[in-house]
């Protein structure tokens, strides 16, 4: 089967055809190249996707990725960035093994297909100059042919005719045999042409024409098997990189099976354990039996004539009772400065000094100094709402549960390790560097080196103290050394001991009545405030204390102990809780800004309505 031979009359369909063809070949050659658009697009996408949904680094999403799931799914996220990195793969093969060689195919297609029309071509036109001088002579030859006759006839006719005479018979004679010459002549043209035209006619079709449509049919066929062959790298191009898709597709199974469910159970009781005990059981409270109150409305504590307190906040059982008490009475408990107020200055003049010398610090009583070696074991915290408005956190996180703490005296401890680790190779480099240009003095000067030396010397001797330091806090919070005394509180930077009174240690944590005596309540407030923290969260979404009247400041009057408030003398504030005889008036400037007073320092304009409406003046 050949074009030549059953196609030799379709040159121009083939021609259409072969044509065809090569745009069948772009057409693939195209659908390959947005394939490979698409894998790089899908691989961007997958890679952006991975990306997103990894942890940032130094945050604390990236500390919750502890869990074994949470590590499960950063093994997932690994695996589809390789996933990723396979359609990429993919891509550049299709584009080398496919694109690029079929690219450089077609032209060559292209240029063959042209030379092999252009023959057929050539072939076409000698063919039809063949047969246009077969036609011309054929004219010729009958044109020839029937001026002879017309010749002979005109001789006849003059031979004749009587009256003509014997010269034009003869002159007849001579034109009618030159014009039969003539024709004689043509007819021999006439048939060599005709010999030559069946001859190149023949050589045409059976030839000249089947050896180019046969070429014609080769290249056909190899553009058929190209983009056969073409197709099968195709799919082996994706074929090959199944193998390792499937790998990480195992990968991510394996991800998922080594999550281990009792393992973040466990890591959920170290990040959230407090070392607190639970709350013990209440005691029961008889009213039948007269009761004798402080003078403060807001304590916590009991008559003191009965010999023991209503909520045990020490010894075996300390509760964290406050989820069933009040925002408001526990704020007040926890903010209100635990001295008497100062005396109002002689002038009112802003030189005054308003922060006269606190009462003498009364004798210690079995109670309180229970409670004082309940406060030295505890972490203690200055105010919950001042931390929460962004006060600084102790340096030895005593402000955390004893679980808590002790992790992040554990953390520190290894930071600084690692810190000091750090020097000592910066310290081995610098040493070697010194000996060798003392080797090799040309290479530089060892003197330049030992301010560096002695600089990285001193940063290793600051780390190590500071790291003892830490130990020694963690050693205690593990019972391997005994509490600190209250000197080594002031020197780990937890009290100031010059500027600031210490308002949170026992001795100072007594508030004294009016009348001199001493309360108990003081201490459960000491206690309390240990733990507010824990509840902060719980109690800082409910609406703030009501302003119940205004006041005016009398005199300046400088806030610097722990739940006091500054004023300026002439400012107005609104009261938000008035003197409950312990010579403090709660006060707030704004919704972030409140604190106690001294009464006398200001000048109170209570509400008509508000019950027991008075003015202190």
């Amino acid at each position: 089967m050949s074009w030549g031979t059953e196609l030799w009359d379709q040159f121009d369909n083939l021609e259409k055809h072969t044509q065809w063809g090569i745009d069948i070949l772009e057409k693939y050659i195209k659908f390959v190249k947005e394939r490979t658009e698409i894998e790089l697009s899908y691989a961007k996408q997958l890679r952006n996707l991975s990306k997103k949904y990894q942890p940032k680094k130094n945050s604390k999403e990236e500390e919750e990725y502890k869990y074994t799931s949470c590590k499960a799914f950063i093994s997932t996220l690994n695996e589809m960035n390789d996933y990723a990195g396979q359609h990429e793969v993919i891509s550049e093969n299709m584009a080398s093994q496919i694109i690029v060689d079929l690219a450089r195919y077609v032209q060559e297609l292209k240029q063959e297909r042209k030379s092999n029309f252009h023959d057929g071509r050539k072939a076409q036109q000698h063919i039809e100059t063949c047969w246009k001088q077969l036609e011309s002579s054929k004219r010729r030859f009958e044109r020839d042919c029937k001026e002879a006759d017309r010749a002979q006839q005109y001789f006849e006719k003059m031979d004749a005719d009587i009256n003509v005479t014997k010269a034009d018979v003869e002159k007849a004679r001579q034109q009618a045999q030159i014009r039969h010459q003539m024709a004689e002549d043509s007819k021999a043209d006439y048939s060599s042409i005709l010999q030559k035209f069946n001859h190149e006619q023949h050589e045409y079709y059976h030839t000249h024409i089947p050896n180019i449509f046969q070429k014609i049919q080769e290249m056909e066929e190899r553009r058929i098997v190209r983009i056969g062959d073409s197709m099968k790298t195709y799919a082996e191009v994706d074929r090959q990189v199944i193998p390792i898709i499937g790998k990480c597709l195992d990968g991510i199974v394996k991800a998922a099976e080594s999550i281990d469910q009792k393992n973040d159970s466990q890591l959920v009781i170290e990040a959230y354990k407090s070392g607190f005990e639970p709350p013990g059981d209440i005691e029961f409270e008889d009213y039948t039996q007269p009761m004798k109150r402080t003078v403060s409305d807001n304590s916590l504590s009991n008559s003191r004539g009965e010999g023991k307190p209503d909520l045990k906040f020490g010894g075996k059982s300390k509760g964290k009772l406050w989820p069933f008490i009040k925002k408001n009475k526990l704020m007040s408990l926890l903010t209100s400065p635990h001295q008497p107020p100062p005396p109002p200055p002689a002038s009112a003049s802003p030189s005054a000094v308003p922060n006269g010398p606190q009462s003498p610090k009364q004798q210690k009583e079995p109670l309180s100094h229970r409670f004082n070696e309940f406060m030295t074991s505890k972490p203690k915290i200055h105010c919950f709402r001042s931390l929460k408005r962004g006060g600084a956190t102790p340096e030895d996180f005593s402000n955390l549960p004893p679980e808590q703490r002790r992790k992040k005296l554990q953390q520190k401890v290894d930071e600084l390790n690692k810190e000091i680790q750090k020097e000592m190779d910066q310290r081995d480099a610098i040493t070697k560097m010194k000996d060798v240009y003392l080797k090799n003095p040309q290479m530089g000067d060892p003197a330049s080196l030992d301010h560096k030396l002695a600089e990285v010397s001193q940063n290793i001797e600051k780390l190590r103290l500071e790291t003892q330091k830490f130990e020694a806090w963690l050693a205690e919070v593990e019972g391997r050394l005994p509490a600190r005394s209250e000197q080594m509180r002031r020197q780990s930077g937890l009290y100031d001991s010059q500027n600031t009174p210490t308002v949170n240690n026992c001795a100072q944590d007594r508030e004294s009545s009016p009348d001199g005596s001493y309360t108990e309540e003081q201490s459960q407030e000491s206690e309390v405030k240990v733990l507010a923290t824990d509840f902060d969260d719980e109690f800082d979404d409910e609406e703030p204390l009501p302003a119940i009247g205004t006041c005016k400041a009398l005199y300046t009057f400088e806030g610097q102990n722990e739940g006091t408030i500054s004023v300026v003398e002439g400012e107005t504030l609104y009261v938000i809780e008035e003197d409950k005889g312990d010579g403090w008036t709660r006060i707030r400037r704004n919704e972030d800004e409140e604190g106690y007073v001294p009464t006398s320092y200001v000048e109170v304009y209570l509400d008509k309505n508000a019950k027991g409406a008075k003015t202190y003046i």
